[in-house]
């Protein structure tokens, strides 16, 4: 490692020298810190969905080859950035050492978890994944990773489970942005509306007062999560998949009354002009449309799916920009796209208040995570 350090890590870059650590091909992974460093004893990771996809399908869901592929990733790189999504994720651990002029205010001993991408993060991993079955986005593990003077992190809470928590601030930019966003009586489109992200969005669009909140999923299953997240449902994972409405656990919390969206659509969001119908007939356009997928090519039917005049905020990082801004153009669609860069000030705060609060939305994170 370089002796100087830069509060943006431009002293980790290894190649090509010069570019702001996410741009690199390499960084220097090495667990010395400079004085304005953090050194983070890694315990979990958390893939990016997108990333997650790609490699899952790309190694025929094998988790063996999936498990090193992603050791490959991190020990070629010195950080887990996917070279085919570009993207990454993010980690809990805990504060090993923390250098005198870093100004993030963390003491050793302190669980956090980061709020940067992983594409940007030195990581070391010490342990092969052993742990990991491959199996799902989240990657319990040994190493150390090295926060840089402009990097953010939060304590975990004392309330929630690290893997829920971890998951929920994965994704905390979407529903801060989506708030900032919907004006009351909006009508509000989220496509991926059961996911993480989107169910997180549909919840900060309702506090927000949105008139309409209709959500997009590719399968009856999803669909039925959206409608009772606390059913017990056949994972089929496809079109037509059963729902089980055994009675749920004396423990088990009721649906809250207020459903986390108004309109169900089950569609192909790859399909822009099928997707457009189906939301019209559900009262679009919309003025608001928040796209939280982990696939391509959801770009036209965001789109077409919009009010003029309204707003698309783009979350998934399987977006292609290009393919968006000239799609609209080639539309002569008058919308405003946003790209969700993950950091809106108070994000981590909002979003976990909205898991306590909402019943529905940590149901519904509760069976995507790996505790």
């Amino acid at each position: 490692m370089n002796t100087s350090s830069s509060p943006l890590g431009l002293h980790r870059v290894i190649e090509p020298p010069g570019v702001l650590p996410q741009a690199a091909w390499r960084l220097d992974a090495s667990p010395a810190i400079a004085p304005d460093e953090v050194r983070i004893r890694v315990d979990r990771l958390n893939l990016d969905a997108a990333s997650y996809r790609q490699l899952h399908e790309a190694h025929s869901a094998d988790p063996d080859k999936i498990r090193q592929a992603v050791l490959d990733i991190i020990t070629a790189r010195g950080k887990m950035q996917n070279p085919i999504t570009g993207s990454g994720g993010m980690l809990t651990g805990t504060v090993e050492e923390s250098g005198p002029a870093s100004p993030l205010g963390l003491v050793p001993g302190q669980r956090i978890a980061t709020l940067v991408s992983l594409t940007l993060t030195p990581l070391a991993i010490t342990d092969g994944l052993a742990r990991w079955d491959g199996q799902s986005e989240q990657v319990p593990c040994e190493g150390h990773a090295i926060l840089f003077a402009r990097s953010i992190a939060a304590v975990l809470p004392d309330d929630l489970p690290a893997a829920l928590a971890l998951a929920v601030m994965d994704v905390c930019g979407a529903p801060a942005l989506t708030r900032r966003v919907v004006t009351e009586r909006a009508v509000v489109l989220v496509v991926g509306a059961a996911g993480k992200s989107g169910s997180l969005s549909a919840a900060a669009a309702r506090q927000a007062g949105a008139g309409k909140i209709i959500g997009v999923v590719p399968t009856e299953t999803e669909a039925a999560l959206l409608r009772d997240p606390f059913a017990t449902t056949q994972d089929g994972g496809g079109e037509g998949a059963a729902t089980d409405v055994r009675p749920r656990p004396a423990t088990q919390p009721a649906p809250p009354q207020s459903p986390l969206v108004d309109e169900i659509v089950i569609a192909d969001a790859r399909d822009p002009v099928g997707l457009a119908e189906k939301v019209a007939a559900a009262g679009g356009p919309a003025d608001v449309t928040v796209v939280c997928v982990d696939v391509a090519g959801c770009e036209g039917g965001a789109i077409l799916s919009t009010k003029q005049g309204g707003t698309i905020i783009f979350f998934s990082m399987a977006t292609s920009f290009s393919a968006a801004a000239l799609g609209a153009e080639g539309l002569a669609a008058d919308v405003t796209m946003l790209v969700g860069n993950g950091y809106v000030p108070g994000h981590a705060a909002f979003a976990l208040d909205l898991i306590r609060t909402t019943p529905s939305v940590r149901q519904l994170f509760e069976r995507r995570v790996t505790s």
